[in-house]
């Protein structure tokens, strides 16, 4: 979304001689959640946009002109998008696919160009580029922290065929390498593993607690209960020690990258 809506909060809340820390307190929000406002990563929610117009005394300015979401997701994915727009670290399990904030363009087009039932061409642009977008949180180059543990079918289904596998691993490779992401895999030979049957997302954020996204087929939730949220922390930490190293994953991707390559 464009930022005017967001420079204007701030510009009114600097007026008012406001912190992001007491306009939050004031208007019952989240410092963090006033920070994505400003910055554009967020829109409040009606009830939010009501608060802000009166703790600054705007009228109803903020609730009237809301900014409209352009955005492609399954309705059941729309809060784990907001929310990893939040998050200071996410923790990725893929079991098949490369994680979206991962995904090459090519990559991602293969994906959302398959579905069933099919949609048209202007469809897959608009998922296209909601998908994309969600990848620019990885401009900045200290937050989130992202961790991306793969199953090792993730390397080797083709989507796309060999010229968009190997361009994606080496896309993979480029993010290892420069530190912005760590990434590891679970080999086959591993056998059965704690996360095997499901993708999850763990994240955590700057003044709120952790959260866990869950997804299957047409399906998926955000896990907030802390007893829920601990034990999938649990298991993802139990299944990232039996991961292959560091400095193994990163020779796995680049044999992977290059067997792509011949065949492509």
């Amino acid at each position: 979304m464009g930022n005017v809506y967001g420079d204007w909060l701030k510009e009114r809340r600097e007026a008012a001689g406001l912190t992001q820390q007491q306009l939050a307190d004031a208007a019952i929000m989240s410092r963090s959640l006033i920070g994505h406002i400003e910055t554009g990563r967020r829109i409040p929610s009606k009830e939010d946009a009501q608060r802000l117009d009166t703790v600054l005394n705007t009228g109803n300015v903020l609730s009237s002109f809301l900014p409209q979401e352009n955005t492609a997701v399954a309705d059941y994915f729309e809060t784990a998008r907001q929310l990893e727009q939040q998050a200071v670290m996410i923790q990725e399990f893929a079991p098949c696919l490369v994680p979206g904030i991962l995904q090459t363009e090519r990559y991602a087009r293969a994906i959302l160009g398959t579905t069933f039932p099919p949609v048209s061409e202007e469809e897959c642009d608009r998922r296209l580029v909601t998908r994309l977008e969600r990848a620019k949180i990885l401009d900045d180059p200290v937050t989130p922290v992202v961790w991306a543990l793969l199953d090792e079918a993730v390397l080797r289904r083709p989507i796309g065929g060999p010229h968009v596998m190997a361009e994606q691993i080496d896309h993979l490779v480029h993010l290892a390498e420069s530190g912005r992401v760590q990434v590891y895999v679970m080999p086959f030979a591993l056998g059965f593993h704690p996360l095997l049957s499901n993708m999850l997302t763990l994240m955590w954020f700057e003044d709120q607690p952790p959260a866990v996204y869950g997804e299957g087929l047409y399906m998926g939730k955000v896990h907030d209960a802390p007893s829920v949220v601990q034990e999938l922390q649990h298991r993802y930490a139990l299944a990232l020690a039996n991961a292959l190293p560091h400095k193994e994953t990163l020779a796995l991707l680049r044999a992977t990258a290059r067997d792509y390559q011949r065949h492509d």
